[in-house]
């Protein structure tokens, strides 16, 4: 026999919560697909207007040698496999303060790996060039689209937001909604006052790190739905977790 909520409702299956991921998933797919097929189309007006961005971008960052310096070093202190590294230790050391939350910290870490790989994929199959321009300020390997830096730096904001908001204080999730917010700005226009990727590159990394960070979280909490039919909140009161106790 079925078990009914308080209000004569029945309570919301893992199939339901799980389609609401896919959901959230496609939501954020659509617009990075329809990116990537006008960049392979070479769709005049955003080609042109990525293409006048880059030009005025790195003429600012040309004329401002100090701009340069600071553009460069930010380039090399957010290498992927740095901040991925840090963001690691995050887990782990949550882990170990708060056994309670192991399998909030297994999810952060996998969608993590996740990101770093299929946004290296998503690169292979656009295969968009780097941005050309006279008197270069600096140079990248691989393909352009999409940002593997913004990508990764949106996909690591949106997973540790999700990851640390239970264990914070709300003074203290306000600094690490607006810290990592000015991570993933600062990288973005990093990327583009460099030369090193268009503005529609970055665009599409935040949609991409953003869209499977919110997603899979929706989908670690429908893999073990535990009540209401609205998603639960970050502070995960009903995720995974909530039937385990408190530390």
């Amino acid at each position: 026999m079925v078990e009914l909520r308080r209000d004569g409702r029945r309570p919301a299956g893992r199939r339901r919560r799980l389609l609401g991921a896919l959901g959230y998933g496609l939501g954020f797919a659509l617009p990075v697909t329809a990116l990537a097929f006008v960049v392979r189309e070479k769709f005049r007006p955003l080609i042109d207007l990525d293409e006048r961005l880059i030009v005025a971008a790195t003429d600012i960052t040309r004329d401002n040698p100090w701009l340069r310096t600071t553009l460069v070093a930010w380039q090399e202190v957010t290498q992927p496999k740095w901040v991925y590294i840090a963001a690691s230790a995050v887990c782990l050391v949550l882990w170990r303060r708060h056994r309670h939350l192991a399998t909030r910290c297994l999810w952060a870490f996998v969608t993590m790996m996740v990101a770093w790989n299929l946004q290296l994929v998503l690169k292979e199959v656009v295969r968009r060039a780097r941005p050309v321009v006279s008197d270069p300020v600096s140079h990248a390997p691989g393909y352009s689209f999409p940002s593997g830096h913004v990508a990764n730096a949106a996909a690591i904001a949106t997973v540790l937001t999700l990851l640390l908001w239970p264990v914070l204080a709300p003074a203290a999730r306000r600094w690490l909604v607006g810290g990592l917010t000015a991570y993933v700005v600062l990288t973005s226009l990093d990327r583009v006052f460099l030369g090193v990727h268009y503005p529609s590159d970055v665009v599409a990394g935040i949609l991409f790190g953003v869209g499977l960070g919110t997603a899979s979280y929706v989908g670690y909490l429908g893999w073990n739905p535990q009540g209401p039919d609205t998603s639960p909140p970050p502070e995960g009161d009903t995720g995974p977790e909530s039937s385990k106790g408190s530390p």
